[in-house]
């Protein structure tokens, strides 16, 4: 058992010799003439001779498609590099090779239906889907729009968008009319494909009111239902998935081989400071980003299984589709990841033997609080690695982890985002876990932690940038024709880099602690806090189901409030309230201790299950909040209006 409890950075687990040395990163390293274990010298090369490793890279995955000569074309201005520009691929080409009976899709619902999808027979279905495409006039950069959740016909549906080289953009069916318009009217699409209905947490919801919504208001020319067309309901013409593909026959599919950074994917931010942006990805980069955080950061390999739970609103959805290419079964779940309990996602580890399980701190935090304990109850015995992300990785849940899940699995704490659709840092399989850290940066990620006037600093707190073009960097904003929006989401603060917004400590191990969004850092009396530093003391009391703290102007400083949602039952006492001061005092610094500590009935987050600060500061505040449809339970945000404790 390792030693829990300790402080930052103590080990918490060592990969195994043997494993080491047969690890896909340990031959990647060896190959180009570093230790099996040498990953700093690895990284220091993949970054300082990006054209070497990149094209080291496209033929150690095995790319299909043609690499051209020149690999790697450098720009002062990040934004203006370019990989392969003489390459012509397709990503669905790549997820599809191979066809035979290796299974390839295990699709779960919340209501107990359990489908399977061989390569063989996702091959024939993308085949059925891409001629009704062709035939509806749908070709090289025309935008496929998607309301759907994460099952079968969504994976078909994508990889044929891909096919035939137009561009796929998804949303979740949670997100209402407007929140679903905001997204996909931007983008102009050709195609609405959408689900009439979706289940959660035991309850059935239409949504065809939000599918008449978009269809009104979009440029589309058809409605391509998952389930029965309701008669006399939409303003368009629509048809049953069913029936849009019953005509086809499954054939060889002729692939669209288009330039390395052909438009593929639109994702979007999570909006809540007004309408998000549609964020344009290409298909190369995608490609190689995901299979390399797949094959070298997870070390996944051909009959390997991976599981991440995710909607088809968040970027972790294409980064598991992604897993096909690499060989690999993939398992989804649409539903309530705690329905009927929190056992759920644990029972498809052993049903599945799923390899490697991902899923969100906020999940594997809410297990812990609620005294789940896997490895009393589950084998676990197929499982190698937990990924985890949406949100800081607390030091505690790193502890909740290795006592009752596994004690000898690879935890890796990722973060990236949307922006990339990828990772910057994340799981390092020839290193050890340390506590509260997440391992290193990615393989071609030159990573940095900048004070505010620039300096690259370690061992306190600092800004994330990217010093280097990297494979996922966006082709662009949507409707962003000169590039002006692109610069100044992430060019602006600290030039030539990639600014990404969070607030990160370098650690001396070569690992980082992401300590939260620089955008809602707090800071009283001029000294910059992470929220995350408050989150892992208060989260750490067992009375304490979650927490968002914000700061406050006040007086002409600010000071740090503190929101606690608390378990039924329990009351925020004096009592409580002072050992929650004692803690962060005593684990953080008397700065971090908030001014007010107040109960709340629930905490506001993104549909992604991230914590919204900034909807909480903003309402505190008394300001205008820029978009709520962005929320998940914006319902929540009533309990910070007009509150005693934000005036005295």
């Amino acid at each position: 058992m390792p030693e829990l409890g300790g402080g930052i950075g103590e080990i918490l687990w060592r990969p195994d010799p043997t494993r080491v040395a047969a690890s896909h990163l340990a031959e990647f390293s060896r190959r180009a003439a570093f230790g099996a274990s040498d990953y700093a010298g690895l990284h220091a090369w993949s970054v300082g001779q990006p054209a070497q490793f990149h094209d080291y890279l496209w033929d150690a995955l095995g790319i299909v498609g043609n690499k051209g000569r020149r690999i790697v074309e450098l720009h002062s201005d990040l934004r203006k590099a370019r990989f392969f520009p003489e390459a012509r691929l397709n990503y669905a080409e790549n997820l599809l090779a191979g066809p035979d009976d290796r299974l390839a899709i295990i699709a779960h619902r919340e209501d107990g239906v359990r489908r399977l999808l061989t390569r063989r027979s996702l091959y024939a279905l993308v085949s059925q889907a891409t001629q009704a495409l062709r035939a509806e006039g749908i070709g090289p950069g025309d935008r496929v729009a998607a309301i759907v959740t994460n099952d079968l016909e969504s994976i078909v549906a994508y990889l044929a968008t891909s096919a035939v080289g137009a561009i796929w953009a998804s949303c979740s069916p949670d997100f209402g009319s407007t929140g679903a318009s905001d997204r996909l009217c931007q983008i102009e699409p050709k195609l609405l494909l959408a689900v009439p209905s979706y289940r959660y947490g035991g309850k059935t919801i239409d949504i065809t009111a939000t599918i008449g919504a978009v269809a009104a208001a979009a440029s589309i020319e058809r409605i391509v239902l998952l389930g029965s067309v309701p008669g006399g309901v939409f303003s368009k013409p629509a048809i049953s998935w069913q029936d849009w593909l019953e005509p086809r026959e499954p054939g060889e599919i002729a692939f669209e081989q288009l330039p390395f950074d052909a438009p593929m994917v639109i994702v979007f931010s999570s909006g809540t400071t007004g309408k998000p942006k549609c964020i344009v990805h290409g298909a190369g980069g995608l490609l190689l980003q995901h299979r390399k955080e797949h094959l070298l950061h997870c070390d996944l390999s051909p009959g390997d299984t991976l599981f991440y739970y995710s909607t088809c609103g968040w970027m972790m959805w294409n980064w598991l589709v992604t897993g096909l290419a690499s060989g690999l079964t993939i398992v989804t779940y649409d539903g309530n990841p705690g329905y009927p309990d929190l056992s759920r996602l644990a029972d498809l580890i052993d049903r599945e033997s799923i390899t490697a399980f991902g899923t969100s701190a906020k999940f594997l935090d809410a297990c812990g609080k609620a005294g789940l304990v896997p490895r009393a109850t589950h084998s676990l015995q197929s499982l190698r690695t937990i990924l985890s992300t949406g949100s800081p990785l607390l030091p505690q849940t790193f502890d909740y982890v290795y006592r009752d899940w596994k004690e000898n699995v690879h935890l890796a704490s990722i973060s990236g985002g949307t922006d990339i659709c990828g990772c910057f840092m994340g799981g390092v399989p020839v290193w050890p876990v340390r506590r509260g850290e997440l391992q290193g940066p990615m393989l071609g990620m030159d990573i940095a932690v900048l004070a505010p006037d620039g300096t690259p600093i370690e061992g306190s707190p600092g800004e994330l940038v990217c010093c280097n073009a990297h494979l996922s960097m966006p082709v662009g904003f949507w409707n962003d024709p000169d590039g002006a929006a692109y610069e100044r989401a992430y060019f602006t603060r600290f030039p030539p880099y990639w600014a990404h917004g969070d607030l990160v400590e370098k650690r001396p191990s070569g690992g980082f602690v992401v300590l939260g969004r620089s955008d809602t850092t707090l800071n009283p009396g001029g000294v910059r806090i992470g929220t995350a530093e408050i989150y892992r003391q208060v989260e750490a009391f067992d009375e304490v189901l979650e927490s968002v703290a914000v700061g406050q102007d006040w007086d002409g400083d600010q000071r740090v409030l503190l929101f606690v949602r608390l378990r039924p039952g329990i009351a925020l006492t004096a009592e409580l309230e002072a050992r929650i001061r004692a803690g962060i005092r005593s684990g953080a610094t008397p700065r971090h201790v908030p001014a007010r500590i107040i109960a709340v009935p629930d905490i506001p987050r993104t549909r992604s299950g991230k914590i919204s600060e900034a909807a909480v500061r903003d309402i505190i505040h008394g300001r205008l909040l820029g978009n709520d449809t962005a929320l998940a339970n914006p319902e929540s945000l009533a309990a910070y209006r007009g509150l005693p404790e934000l005036v005295k």
